[in-house]
């Protein structure tokens, strides 16, 4: 039931997103177009299909109804109904999607579902009434519709059939009045064959198929499961056209080991006469090949077929299903490769930087320690990419966000969304998601002016926007909210504080950034009366808290009457790269080789003093700053004098500098892992440390950040 109930919330949520993107989109043009309803319909039919087998009862009856309604929308049109109808059906949309979805959260956090879901079942009758002019007799209309597409003949044998009727029982297939059987069988464990068969019966539809298919109840009776492993589950087709449109279908799905096609015995014996097997063999002549058994295990199934059917001489052609190469796997069980392939790295290097191995000649043993530095590269590169989704999805979920405080606001706000492709660690996306719904909902409740007539005045476009960013660095992902509002009013932020009394030095001594930050402090709220989306004190403390607690950074910049933007920079969990170790004194820091422009030895007299005293010095017709890390972080040390140690020329995004250190250790391939969270508290992030790594020899070396360096440096934090 597990693996069962893992599908099924997989399949269900992927389903509503997908819904909830499409109405969105159908929204802007103010109109559905033909398949977004026929798309409507096949998730609602596929939702309401697996829940009846969950025993979901109330996500069953919801997905049933709004099938019902979009059955109707279907044969009718949308021409059937007019503007206020197609508005209606957005909000009633909306609405039903929702409640989809706080069911499936309830069946997530392991709560029972609810039991008086009745308003919104009147709510889609009231509307499918409104659209027909008889919303009882439309829903039954379609109900019948749907079930004469399924039904089957539920008339007995006659005494005539007997024979026939036994031969039928041999082969294992059903009773049907339709000449041909397509019989399927799954693959061997492959676990809930009837609720695959049920995937196959939609698949079958969307292509608007007539048949019939047994066991009639697979939708509702898990019971069917041994059944089709034993029999198989069979397709009724009325004419080889349609087997042929079938098996096209057939042949995309997944799971399906073999399939084959057969006769219905019980309709050839009824009309058998002196002429029948001149018929049959008129039949043989227009069958073409290729609905014949397929796959080796068929041979076999097909002569059981023959001994109890009027012979035939059908030659068959194997030709395996075409089958999709996706799967889906357990994100745990990513972590677990990828924290192998960390350890792997490690164990590399203390093989390669053994202290027994010093002084030896061992070319046989370097060439084989760089094929499999190279292999070990590569299997680096695949598991993490494994890891690796586009954050298109949680984006996505922003637009509805915007839309439904755009109707409750009454603001007219678009959202621009840039860089959705970008690909990030899953498990970043998934932390991700609460943060920036905070941020967005602040943008549209704070940011955004209330009168469309200040925009215009202060000369701004009548509708606002809020821009939503992502972009991928070597280390770090960059979230960025922006809007173009009203900004963030500094003096009021200060003085909220100040009667707050949670400053902690005069008021005069804080900086811009200071006081914005003072907005993440918890409890603090510039909304002076309480709204459905702001004013409790809860919100930017508390993506604050979500964001640090992957490791993460948030910073606030505004200006007063041009707009705000929230920057999040999230490090990834764990990463492996190529770094440069050196020592200062007894402690080794490992520098991203990405941040690496030259490494040098320099004399004395090339070192200069700015104006302030800090040491500078001339690198290719530009000066650079010099900072020495035993000075930063009070590392006792030896080498003292410029000329004894290295300057390594380092750089990330408009900063570059050069660190003076003691020795340069070599490159090595390093494998990232964040630093306890506890340091948090210390405000060790903002000193120039981002990580840390364990090196060959069991040492831990701490890596640098060079961005933040620069800045702990020149005392800006």
């Amino acid at each position: 039931m597990d693996n069962m109930l893992e599908m099924y919330l997989y399949e269900t949520n992927t389903l509503l997103e997908e819904l909830d993107a499409l109405l969105i989109e159908a929204e802007k043009n103010k109109d559905f177009t033909t398949n977004d309803v026929n798309e409507i319909f096949r998730s609602m039919h596929t939702i309401k299909g697996s829940s009846a087998m969950m025993e979901f009862s109330s996500l069953m009856e919801i997905a049933h109804h709004i099938e019902d309604l979009f059955f109707y929308i279907r044969e009718n049109g949308l021409d059937s109904m007019d503007e206020s109808h197609k508005n209606d059906l957005f909000s009633l949309m909306f609405q039903s999607t929702d409640a989809l979805r706080s069911e499936v959260e309830k069946i997530e956090n392991d709560e029972p579902l609810s039991t008086n879901i009745d308003p919104i079942i009147a709510n889609i009758n009231s509307f499918l009434e409104k659209i027909s002019g008889s919303g009882n007799n439309s829903s039954d209309e379609s109900q019948e519709s749907e079930e004469k597409s399924e039904s089957t003949s539920d008339a007995g044998p006659s005494s005539e059939q007997k024979i026939a009727l036994l031969n039928q029982e041999l082969a294992g297939a059903p009773q049907s009045d339709l000449p041909y059987f397509i019989r399927i069988f799954f693959e061997q464990g492959c676990g809930m064959e009837h609720l695959r068969a049920f995937m196959t019966i939609t698949a079958l539809k969307d292509v608007e198929l007539d048949f019939k298919y047994y066991p009639e109840d697979v939708e509702t009776n898990s019971d069917t499961i041994e059944t089709i492993i034993e029999n198989g589950f069979y397709i009724a087709l009325s004419s080889q056209q349609d087997v042929e449109r079938a098996l096209n279908v057939i042949k995309e799905q997944n799971s399906i080991e073999t399939y084959e096609v057969m006769e219905n015995a019980l309709l050839k014996q009824e009309k058998a006469e002196p002429k029948a097997q001149e018929a049959a063999a008129s039949h043989h002549e227009e069958a073409p090949e290729s609905s014949a058994a397929v796959s080796a295990s068929s041979a076999q199934a097909s002569q059981t077929q023959a001994a109890a059917q009027t012979p035939q001489t059908q030659k068959s052609t194997p030709a395996a299903p075409v089958k999709q190469s996706l799967i889906s796997v357990n994100l745990s069980k990513l972590d677990s490769l990828v924290a192998i392939v960390g350890e792997i790295i490690i164990a590399e290097s203390m093989v390669t930087s053994s202290p027994d191995l010093e002084g030896l000649k061992l070319d046989n043993f370097m060439k084989s320690a760089r094929q499999l530095r190279k292999l070990n590269d590569e299997l680096q590169d695949i598991a993490m990419s494994l890891r690796m989704v586009p954050v298109s999805g949680t984006f996505q979920k922003m637009n509805r966000i915007v839309r439904d405080m755009k109707k409750k606001l009454n603001k007219d706000v678009r959202l621009t969304i840039v860089g959705e492709h970008t690909e990030v660690d899953k498990t970043i996306v998934d932390s991700i998601g609460d943060p920036l719904m905070h941020i967005v909902r602040n943008s549209m409740d704070h940011g955004i002016e209330e009168n469309v007539q200040d925009r215009i005045d202060a000369g701004k476009d009548p509708q606002g926007e809020i821009i939503l960013s992502a972009a991928h660095t070597g280390s770090e992902v960059i979230i960025t909210v922006s809007d173009d509002g009203q900004g963030m009013d500094t003096e009021k932020i200060l003085a909220k504080a100040e009667r707050n009394g949670i400053l902690t030095k005069p008021a005069y001594e804080y900086s811009q950034k200071e006081i914005l930050s003072l907005l993440m402090l918890p409890g603090f709220s510039t909304n002076e009366e309480v709204t459905e989306f702001s004013g409790r004190g809860v919100g930017m403390d508390v993506v604050k808290k979500n964001v640090e607690s992957v490791g993460g950074t948030i910073s606030l910049s505004s200006e007063l009457g041009k707009g705000s933007c929230t920057t999040l920079k999230i490090p990834l969990t764990m990463a492996i790269a190529d770094g440069m170790e050196v020592s200062v004194g007894k402690s080794m820091f490992t520098i991203p080789i990405a941040n690496i422009r030259q490494s040098f030895k320099t004399q004395k007299g090339d070192v200069i003093l700015d104006a302030n005293g800090n040491e500078i010095i001339k690198c290719l017709d530009d000066f650079y700053p010099i900072i020495r890390v035993h000075d930063l972080y009070n590392i006792e040390t030896d080498i003292t004098t410029i000329e004894d140690g290295i300057l390594i020329w380092v750089e990330d995004a408009d900063k570059s500098y050069c660190l003076f250190v003691d020795d340069l250790l070599g490159e090595q391939q390093v494998v990232v892992k964040p630093l306890p969270s506890f340091l948090s508290n210390y405000n060790i992030k903002n000193s120039g440390i981002s990580g840390c790594t364990i090196l060959g020899n069991g040492n831990i070396s701490l890596i640098l950040d060079i961005k933040t360096l620069y800045a702990a440096f020149y005392n800006q934090y």
